[in-house]
């Protein structure tokens, strides 16, 4: 076992990153589309020495306007975020664009109002898109996840093997085992023998989450397994596995069924042997 093991940690991939990881240029430019109006509205304030009469003059025709100021400032969260007033007193940051007054102070706090009347942006559009295009790298490490789950479902499809994605444990009223909290398992494959649920991650980085994870599965499968019927996949890969290594390796000396890219073609065949339920 440690020398399948010791395998296993040297099949373990440097990344999986295709060039579309980076940035999810749809999503960004569907935020930006929400708010496209009200910046070109704002776009007036630009290169406006007379600030004040500006911002005046937009509370007039339109004051929902302001209420997309907070993405100037790389937030979004609708102005919920609490922040700390000029008289110390904690308020919510959309509490700024309830008058032109305090639309003023949240320019000058914020020091939005230099940048404008400098001209330092020339276009608000263009300036939220950068920061759209900023957040969301946020979002990469979600992403892994979601290239790897499409990698096993290509691989499952390319194999003519019949699966879902998502599926929830209240399906299953055996697996009331698992306690009240309902889980969710990444793909659900089912065969004239077995009911096969199965998690899929991929982790290029190291962290206290891989920790968790190889902890958590460590504690539900043989709970799954336990279940005539049932047994419990995981499917799992990167080199930041490297930094939790003993605990991935307690895991993988617990779980019977654990696989990787590379040696998820034995897991392939065990499922075409066993007959899968279209």
């Amino acid at each position: 076992m440690n020398k399948d093991f010791a395998l296993f940690m040297s099949q373990l991939k440097e990344t999986n990153q295709t060039l579309d990881f980076f940035c999810d240029f749809g999503k960004i430019s569907a935020n930006v589309a929400d708010v496209e109006m009200s910046l070109n509205t704002l776009n007036y304030l630009i290169g406006r020495e007379d600030l004040s009469k500006g911002v005046k003059d937009i509370w007039l025709r339109d004051p929902k306007v302001f209420e997309v100021l907070s993405i100037l400032i790389a937030v979004r969260d609708e102005g919920k975020k609490p922040v700390v007033d000029c008289n110390g007193n904690v308020v919510l940051l959309k509490s700024y664009f309830e008058s032109a007054e305090k639309v003023e102070e949240f320019l000058y706090g914020t020091g939005l109002a230099e940048v404008f009347q400098s001209r330092r942006i020339k276009n608000l559009v263009d300036y939220v898109f950068g920061i759209e295009t900023g957040l969301d790298t946020n979002a990469r490490k979600n992403r892994s996840g979601h290239i790897m789950e499409g990698t096993v479902a290509r691989i499952l499809n390319e194999n003519d093997i019949a699966f879902r994605q998502e599926v929830y444990s209240s399906e299953f009223s055996e697996l009331s085992i698992l306690g009240t909290d309902e889980k969710r398992f990444d793909f659900f494959i089912e065969t004239t023998n077995r009911k096969y649920l199965i998690e899929v991650n991929f982790y290029s980085g190291g962290g206290s989450k891989l920790n968790e994870v190889a902890r958590a599965y460590t504690e539900l499968a043989p709970k799954v397994n336990s279940l005539t019927g049932f047994e419990f996949v995981w499917i799992t890969d990167g080199i930041g596995w490297k930094s939790a290594r003993n605990k991935l390796e307690e895991a993988y000396n617990t779980i019977p069924s654990v696989y990787n890219l590379t040696n998820i073609s034995s897991f392939v065949e065990l499922l075409k042997n066993d007959n899968p339920i279209l």
